[in-house]
């Protein structure tokens, strides 16, 4: 870490994001990768609700119940997924270390490359969907917009869940540390 001194907002996401109470969630990577699949999964429900939602004349509230129920699930993934990357993401950039902030970079570049390549994607949808029917451009364009705009927000997550090491098992650690007390 840096000489930057720490204010009590930075020691306790510190402390919040180091903790490894719920490490079993993201302990291997199949279950980190489990965990960005059900993150991508419960997003996508939950912008479907939202879209049926708006673009459904007289429709019942029942989307918005639904998106409420899923939020909590969402918000447990979004957390698992923090954890595993040890607040990657959520921590400022002088809290973190040298190969913290290298990786961060690395997240975020590549999730702005994917991110791109979905936006180049859209615009080829709405231009398809233009050419096929007239009126289907302006109907989707909002609801396409807006779920480019939450992929852009959460890529960056998901790219760091993705990329998340695995911790060192105790045994590894234990032989690291004998070489160097021995000496």
């Amino acid at each position: 870490m840096t000489t930057t001194r720490l204010t009590r907002y930075d020691r306790s996401m510190l402390r919040l994001m180091n903790d490894r109470r719920g490490q079993a969630w993201y302990a291997t990577a199949a279950r980190r990768r489990l965990a960005v699949a059900v993150h991508i999964t419960l997003t996508v429900a939950i912008g479907g609700l939202m879209t049926h939602f708006f673009l459904a004349e007289g429709e019942p509230l029942w989307p918005v119940a639904a998106m409420a129920v899923l939020l909590l699930p969402w918000m447990v993934a979004t957390g698992v997924i923090n954890g595993a990357t040890r607040g990657l993401l959520e921590l400022r950039e002088h809290v973190l270390d040298e190969r913290q902030s290298a990786e961060r970079s690395r997240v975020l570049a590549r999730a702005h490359r994917m991110t791109t390549l979905l936006l180049a994607a859209a615009a080829v949808t709405l231009l398809a969907a233009g050419l096929s029917d007239g009126d289907a451009p302006k109907a989707y364009a909002a609801p396409l917009l807006i779920a480019a705009l939450v992929v852009h927000w959460l890529m960056p997550l998901w790219v760091a869940g993705l990329r998340a090491q695995d911790e060192p098992a105790e045994d590894d650690v234990l032989e690291a540390e004998a070489p160097a007390s021995a000496a």
